[in-house]
C-alpha cells in the first residue's frame, strides 16, 4: 500500500481522492473546526492538531511515496493583499518546506511532492511565488512540473486550481507521462508565461505532465441541489425580488431567457461591488446559467456565500448553497459527515480541493510512478 502526508489537511480531501490503497500516515491542521471534522471522517490516530510550526520530523513516520501540501491562499489573492509568501498565512509554505527539507536531510525525502493553491499564485508578485516555489523543489532534487486544472472538468463547478508535483530526481518515471510540449487543457497561457521566467536550471529541471483528458460525463448541477436543504432556508419572495432588483439589464436577461425555457434551471449567484454608469459603487447580483456553479469561496475577506436561483417559468427562488450542495460540488459523497453550524460547512468546502481532481492525479500520476519504482526496486534486488 502506498502512504502519505497531508499537510493542511483540513477535512481531508486529499486523502478521499487518493482512496483505499493509499495510507495516511500523518495529517495537520491547525483549524479546530476542519480537525474535528477530520476526525469524524478519518479517525486521529494520524491527525496533529495545531500550528504546523510546532511539527518535527520526527512526527513524520518512515520514507512516503507522497507528501501533499494545500497550503493557505490567503496571501495569494486580494483578500491578503497579495503579500505573496511573505505573508503570515500563505508563508507557512515555508515552514513545510523546512519539514521537506529535513527529510532530506535524513534520507527520506518524499518520492513525490504536490503543492496545491490558487491560480493566481502564478502570477502573485510577479510570479515570483511561482518561481520561488519551483525553484525549492528543483534545488531539494525534485524533477518538477505544473498544471492547471479545473474542477469543471470533472463536476458542475468553476475551480481552477494550481499544482506542482515534483518527483525525486533518483526515480523512475515512466516515458508515456512526459510531454515535450504543454498540453492546452493543463497548460495555460499564464502558466507558459509563469515559466518564462524561471531560471535555466530550474527549467533544466522541468518537465511538462502528459495526463489525459477528463471523460465527459460529469454530472449535471440541477442533481447537486437539495429540494429540502440542510442548514439554510429558501428565501421569502421579497428576499428574491431584492436580488432581482440588484442585477444589472445584462444579468436580469439572463433570468427572463431562464424563465423562457422548459422545466427547472438552476443558476448560481455571487454578489459584488460594482461601478454604476455614474462611477458609483453599488453591490450587484451577478448570476449565471450556464449549468456550472461559479467558484467556491469562504466569506472570508469579505467574499459572500454563493447563492442558488431555481427558475421554473415565472417562478424564481433564491437561497443560500448548502453545506452539502458545496461539498458534492467538491466531488465528496453524501456519506461525509458534515459539521453542524453552516459557516463551518461552507468554509470546509471552500477551502479544499476537489477530490476528481486528486483521483485523476493518483490513476494517472501517482500510481504509475510508485509502480514503476517499485518495478525498478524488484529487479535490482
Amino acid at each position: 500500500m502506498s502512504t502519505f502526508y497531508e499537510f493542511f489537511a483540513g477535512g481531508g480531501m486529499a486523502r478521499a481522492g487518493l482512496g483505499g490503497g493509499w495510507q495516511c500516515t500523518f495529517a495537520n491542521d491547525f483549524d479546530a473546526a476542519k480537525a474535528a471534522i477530520y476526525r469524524k471522517n478519518w479517525g486521529d490516530d494520524h491527525l496533529v492538531e495545531g500550528d504546523i510550526a510546532k511539527v518535527t520530523t520526527r512526527q513524520l513516520p518512515g520514507e512516503v511515496d507522497l507528501a501533499w501540501a494545500s497550503f493557505p491562499c490567503q496571501d495569494l489573492s486580494l483578500a491578503g493583499c497579495y503579500r505573496g509568501l511573505e505573508g503570515e498565512r500563505s508563508g507557512t509554505f515555508w515552514t513545510f518546506w523546512q519539514l521537506m527539507l529535513g527529510l532530506r536531510r535524513e534520507n527520506r525525502a518524499p518520492k513525490i511532492i504536490t503543492i496545491e493553491n490558487v491560480y493566481g499564485i502564478l502570477t502573485s508578485n510577479d510570479s515570483l511565488d511561482f518561481r520561488a516555489i519551483a525553484t525549492a523543489c528543483a534545488e531539494a532534487g525534485y524533477t518538477v512540473g505544473a498544471m492547471i486544472v479545473d474542477a469543471c472538468y470533472f463536476l458542475p463547478h468553476s475551480r481552477p486550481r494550481f499544482f506542482l508535483i515534483g518527483v525525486r530526481n533518483d526515480l523512475t518515471i515512466p516515458d508515456r507521462l512526459k510531454s515535450e510540449s504543454p498540453h492546452f487543457v493543463w497548460h495555460p497561457a499564464r502558466l507558459l508565461e509563469a515559466y518564462s521566467k524561471l531560471s535555466n536550471n530550474v527549467k533544466d529541471r522541468w518537465i511538462w505532465w502528459n495526463l489525459p483528458e477528463p471523460e465527459p460525463n460529469i454530472p449535471t448541477l440541477v442533481s447537486m441541489i437539495e429540494e429540502t436543504p440542510t442548514l439554510v432556508a429558501w428565501h421569502t419572495s421579497e428576499e428574491t425580488r431584492r436580488l432581482l432588483a440588484m442585477m444589472s439589464e445584462r444579468n436580469a436577461a439572463k433570468v427572463r431567457a431562464a424563465q423562457a425555457l422548459p422545466g427547472k434551471t438552476v443558476g448560481t449567484l455571487y454578489k459584488r461591488m460594482r461601478k454604476d454608469e455614474k462611477g458609483a459603487k453599488v453591490q450587484r447580483a451577478e448570476v449565471r446559467f450556464d449549468k456550472i456553479a461559479g467558484c467556491l469561496r469562504t466569506p472570508a475577506g469579505g467574499s459572500s456565500r454563493q447563492t442558488i436561483m431555481v427558475v421554473n417559468g415565472q417562478h424564481v427562488r433564491s437561497r443560500l448553497l448548502s453545506p452539502r450542495e458545496a461539498v458534492r460540488l467538491m466531488g465528496l459523497p453524501d456519506t461525509y459527515q458534515l459539521p453542524e453550524k453552516y459557516n463551518d460547512g461552507y468554509k470546509l468546502a471552500g477551502d479544499g480541493v476537489v477530490v476528481p481532481i486528486v483521483s485523476h492525479l493518483r490513476r494517472h500520476l501517482f500510481g504509475p510512478i510508485v509502480r514503476a519504482n517499485e518495478r525498478v526496486l524488484r529487479q535490482a534486488v
